[in-house]
């Protein structure tokens, strides 16, 4: 959503409220206006001040929790959080506030809501709205900002652009203007931010208009409707009823908050499922239709064989026709844009602007995606195919053979392999545990080799877009998830960008289970550098005193060094009622990664003629001068 969009919505918003208008003359609320209160339920209603009225809106909206950090800007706001109950938490840095958000967002389905200063709080959350954003995670952000009006000084404490720093990463910025407008505004936001393809929306309010005094009328937000064309519904349904195509369906995040549908559709059409990373889960990998995580070279093994078909197999071809729901063609989740294309592809989404991006596409339906389920189903009898036990047998094959593999690492010389820990991990979590995993090569390994059984409860930044991400997000998801098991899987590289949160954890005695794979490097960035140019550069991290950091924090610690002790430790440390550091001693070996053998392939074959010679000069030159030194 642009500017003009985003100013038209607040502007219709505001419009609906009728009669919200400041109105200092009016005087306290009494028996009338209380009673007035209670007959419209679901309304911003009463005399209060901006802060009060923000306070309703977060609640009538169901936020869980909001993230962040008081400022001079938000105190007043802050204050009238703890006054009315609305839940909160203080975290050490905004950049983990958006994160937090973020998480909550992915693993309740419902917006997540961070609170920040202007200036270092607007700038220090933008690379998590960032996230936020390329991954379609539903996030509004409440900001502050300068004083306006009478108020309004030159050269403010933090007087930076505030609005414009946002824009970039947020699909719409609503800047309040005066105190009436603040309830519709948020209230707005998140509409906006679950409207088509999910993302983070701000509210950016001048902190002088948080004690100001209105009689609110905010009634809520008119119900949104949700895309659905009709035309382009009936060529997929012309195009997936033909019973000479073979259907293979991709899976995104869209489909995320519908599951039950997902698979009843897969069974209806016979057709394997893979997902995107930011979609696993939406069918659980205990479904016998469900292969994995994306469909080419670079992703799961098993949707690659499937989808592609077998000459030596009774599957005979592979798929045919593609029918990708809810799901965006990204580079990260194509392996660089390396999914191969089927003869036939049809694209569901809820933003228009994704729909035939990257991969040529027959049908473009514009849909919501549980909508598109529900008609699909309703249709049935158009599209229905027979049973195809021989596919379902080998897909059972295929992912027995992968779970093998998993079981059957071998040790290690100098620690634990990291796909060793991924199985470990499985073994142990429950299954409806959330993994947070981070911007590492464990992210690949863990996308194809982690079971995961249920929908969202396998969480990744995708885009890559924020190293240290998943320390911040398991915090912020284990504040509103109690009960339930939380860890992250990371490097040491990823958890020094956000280490200083595990305080956090541990001052409000939040359970997450943070396992560090340490190799004291940059491991991703050494397996794309050294086939490259025949040396690492600016690879190599500091040996930490990880039990001295974990005492530090206030958190248990527990190390892990051999193959021999990795179950019983990983047992342990889950087991343990508190938040617990895990170093786990990593030795990566020659353990290859299908996404990055894949991706290192395909961006070589883009390559020109002259681009390829001089790299294979450079690494000739280096091979005879011994310039292989690595830091």
């Amino acid at each position: 959503m642009d500017w003009s969009f985003s100013r038209r919505g607040l502007l219709q918003g505001v419009a609906a409220v009728g009669g919200v208008i400041a109105a200092d003359t009016v005087g306290s609320a009494g028996p009338l206006d209380r009673l007035r209160a209670a007959h419209h339920p679901g309304w911003v209603f009463g005399r209060m001040t901006g802060a009060e009225a923000l306070t309703e809106a977060l609640l009538l909206e169901g936020t869980g929790c909001v993230y962040g950090i008081p400022g001079a800007q938000e105190n007043e706001l802050w204050d009238t959080f703890k006054q009315k109950n609305l839940p909160y938490l203080l975290v050490t840095h905004e950049f983990s506030a958006a994160v937090m958000a973020d998480a909550y967002a992915r693993t309740t389905g419902r917006p997540g809501v961070l609170c920040v200063v202007p200036g270092p709080g607007v700038t220090n959350s933008l690379t998590g709205l960032g996230e936020a954003l390329l991954d379609s995670s539903p996030v509004v952000a409440i900001v502050g900002d300068v004083a306006n009006g009478e108020k309004a000084r030159p050269f403010q404490v933090h007087a930076l652009p505030n609005v414009d720093l946002l824009k970039p990463v947020c699909k719409c910025v609503y800047p309040v203007q005066t105190v009436d407008q603040i309830p519709a505004a948020v209230r707005q936001a998140f509409v906006a931010a679950l409207s088509g393809e999910p993302g983070p929306v701000a509210v950016v309010v001048p902190y002088n208009l948080l004690i100001e005094v209105a009689d609110f009328r905010c009634p809520p937000p008119a119900p949104q409707g949700l895309p659905f064309d009709e035309k382009a519904f009936q060529s997929a349904i012309g195009l997936l009823g033909d019973p000479t195509q073979r259907i293979g369906i991709y899976a995104g995040a869209g489909c995320q908050d519908h599951s039950a549908a997902l698979a009843a559709v897969a069974e209806l059409l016979q057709a394997p499922v893979a997902t995107s990373v930011s979609g696993r889960g939406a069918i659980g990998d205990g479904h016998p239709l469900a292969v994995g995580w994306g469909f080419g070279p670079h992703a799961s093994e098993v949707a690659e064989v499937v989808f592609a078909g077998e000459r030596t197999h009774p599957l005979k071809s592979g798929v045919t026709t593609l029918l990708a729901i809810g799901v965006k063609f990204s580079e990260v989740s194509t392996g660089y844009y390396g999914n191969p294309k089927p003869k036939h592809v049809i694209h569901v989404d809820a933003n228009p602007c994704n729909l035939g991006q990257v991969i040529p596409t027959d049908v473009c339906v514009h849909a919501d995606a549980g909508v598109f389920l529900g008609r699909l189903l309703a249709c049935g009898d158009a599209v229905r195919r027979s049973p195809d036990t021989k596919l379902v047998a080998r897909i059972k094959q295929l992912k027995a053979e992968t779970d093998r593999e998993v079981c059957s690492v071998p040790p290690a010389k100098c620690g634990i392999d990291p796909l060793a820990l991924v199985g470990a991990l499985r073994r142990h979590l429950p299954e409806d545990a959330l993994l947070f995993t981070d911007v590492t090569v464990s992210e690949h390994l863990a996308a194809e080799y982690f079971r995961v059984y249920g929908p969202r409860t396998f969480v990744n930044p995708v885009d890559n877009q924020a190293m240290g991400w998943s320390v911040p997000a398991a915090i912020g998801a284990q504040r509103v998830h109690h009960g339930r098991a939380v860890a992250t899987l990371t490097g040491d590289g990823c958890l020094l960008m956000s280490a200083v949160e595990i305080s956090t954890a541990a001052r409000e005695s939040l359970p997450v289970k943070f396992f560090i794979l340490d190799d004291q490097a940059y491991h991703y960035m050494q397996m794309l550098q050294k086939p490259a140019y025949l040396r690492t550069t600016a690879t190599h991290l500091a040996r930490l005193d990880y039990q001295a950091l974990a005492q530090a924090f206030g958190v248990a610690y527990q190390e892990i060094g051999s193959h021999a002790e990795l179950d019983a430790k990983v047992q342990g440390a889950i087991c343990h009622p508190g938040p617990v550091l895990v170093r786990v001693v990593t030795d990566y070996g020659n353990r290859k990664i299908r996404w990055i053998e894949a991706v290192r392939k395909r961006y070589t074959s883009e390559l020109s003629a002259a681009q390829k010679a001089r790299f294979l000069a450079r690494i000739g030159g280096r091979v005879i001068k011994g310039e292989r030194s690595n830091d």
